[in-house]
């Protein structure tokens, strides 16, 4: 207990009793999720074991269908604060994903913009384009540095590592660390050598 002290304080204690209370009354499979979070469609997302958070979250789920589970979390993922998650069509996490602070991830936007001719025009509102929807998978052992943005339609490879404020807008390999905007691979583990390689 005195190294509980040491390490969080008397409030921070307090907080950490009054959250874990709440995680066990509201979110039964969780093991914490720090106050405050706001959860829109609790419903339509599948909290799993281990899954633990930081302060601010935001998690929003909004089925298509009005009906299906669409942000889907595997077991042991730690998300940190302030972390923004938004499912239209599906956002699946697999196990151990390790997330950052300040990271958005969603299947949707408002219009579209591939250049083709369902485009949006810039003269609408933007809020009242239609949305565009493309799922997201996140695999297992996936760290997503602080600020990183994951865009519709990205898959990340299990074991990948995303670098701190890149924008993921197209999939990346397994066992990759990747930066920049737009995110690109710079190097893949070498299981042989046990090294990580520039690419």
């Amino acid at each position: 207990m005195g190294s509980l002290f040491k390490r969080y304080g008397v409030f921070q204690l307090l907080s950490l009793a009054l959250n874990t209370i709440i995680t066990k009354i509201f979110f039964s499979k969780a093991r914490l999720i720090r106050l405050p979070v706001d959860v829109r469609g609790k419903k339509f997302i599948s909290f799993n074991k281990g899954f633990t958070t930081g302060k601010g979250c935001r998690f929003e789920a909004y089925p298509i269908d009005g009906k299906s589970k669409v942000l889907l979390f595997g077991t042991n993922i730690q998300v940190n604060d302030h972390v923004h998650i938004t499912a239209m069509s599906s956002v699946v996490l697999g196990n151990n994903v390790l997330i950052a602070s300040n990271v958005y991830i969603s299947d949707s936007t408002h219009g579209s913009y591939a250049g083709d001719a369902a485009d949006s025009d810039p003269l609408s509102i933007p809020k009242d384009r239609l949305y565009s929807v493309n799922s997201v998978t996140i695999g297992d052992n996936v760290w997503l540095g602080e600020k990183v943005s994951v865009l519709p339609g990205v898959t990340i490879g299990s074991g990948t590592i995303v670098g701190a404020n890149a924008v993921v807008t197209k999939s990346l390999p397994a066992n990759v660390i990747a930066v920049g905007i737009p995110a690109k691979p710079i190097k893949k583990y070498n299981f042989k050598t046990q090294r990580w390689e520039i690419i």
